[in-house]
């Protein structure tokens, strides 16, 4: 049985500035412990698809299924419970604290009054350590640099104790050494916590050192899929992209290296 299974799921806007757009995924399926990096040119609907998935919009048509189960039987706070989702721009219009953000993450374990335990703050403690902002935890998330502001909410992803977590973009507002310090770690969960990872990316180094997984969108469809040597070829992205490359892919490791071409203008 699959972790998630979309079948024939369709989306539509209904706004005047992009009202032809339809997202219609025939069929998508993710084994549980799989890193999946969901890849795309922009308006494709990479994190149109990623809020399906999460429930925070709904398909005019089709079904989304975790572990055999249509996610609209499921009780929202059990949902909360199985996948936690890391959006694209995360801001808060209140001065929370660091702390404040990532114990959020614990709200679908509270009781009826609301009350963190010991317990609790124990895995808030313990995602901010892992995220490496624990001296920051008193800080105003308002007043900390955009990556560690994007660390918080990552961490309050962590702190839900998710099976699935959906993340736009994580590494936007990253150096670099953060950006390869979060996808060794999710990596790491991956293959040691059994957390299946569903990531939108647009750095193909990357997915090419750290996915298992790809998935191609276009046009509002999931155009190519498969394991990363099989999908991640100069062809597919060519095609998806409109960019000359050159994939290499390491002889002892299953890792890939991308460079780019530069687009001749004369």
């Amino acid at each position: 049985m699959f972790l998630l299974e979309l079948n024939n799921i369709k989306y539509n806007y209904n706004t005047a500035i992009d009202s032809n757009f339809q997202l219609d995924i025939d069929s998508w399926k993710i084994e549980k412990s799989e890193f999946v990096s969901l890849l795309g040119p922009n308006g494709c609907g990479k994190s149109t698809l990623l809020k399906l998935i999460g429930r925070l919009l709904s398909p005019v048509d089709g079904r989304i299924k975790y572990s055999g189960i249509d996610i609209i039987e499921i009780p929202l706070k059990e949902y909360a419970k199985l996948i936690s989702y890391v959006p694209q721009n995360n801001y808060s219009i209140f001065p929370f604290s660091v702390y404040e953000i990532v114990l959020m993450g614990r709200t679908p374990y509270l009781g009826t009054l609301g009350f963190e335990t010991a317990e609790d703050k124990r895995i808030v403690m313990n995602a901010l350590d892992v995220m490496g902002i624990a001296d920051l935890k008193s800080k105003c998330i308002n007043e900390v640099s955009g990556g560690e502001a994007q660390r918080a909410f990552i961490a309050r992803a962590l702190a839900q104790n998710p099976q699935l977590i959906l993340l736009d973009e994580p590494n936007a507002h990253l150096d670099i050494e953060h950006q390869i310090s979060i996808y060794e770690l999710l990596n790491k969960l991956s293959a040691n916590q059994g957390l299946t990872i569903i990531s939108v990316s647009h750095d193909l180094n990357l997915i090419g050192l750290f996915s298992q997984k790809i998935a191609f969108m276009i046009n509002g469809k999931i155009s190519i899929q498969g394991n990363k040597k099989d999908v991640l070829t100069e062809e597919n992205i060519k095609k998806i992209f409109n960019v000359e490359s050159t994939v290499i892919f390491s002889n002892e490791k299953d890792l890939a290296n991308i460079l780019i071409q530069p687009v001749n203008k004369n």
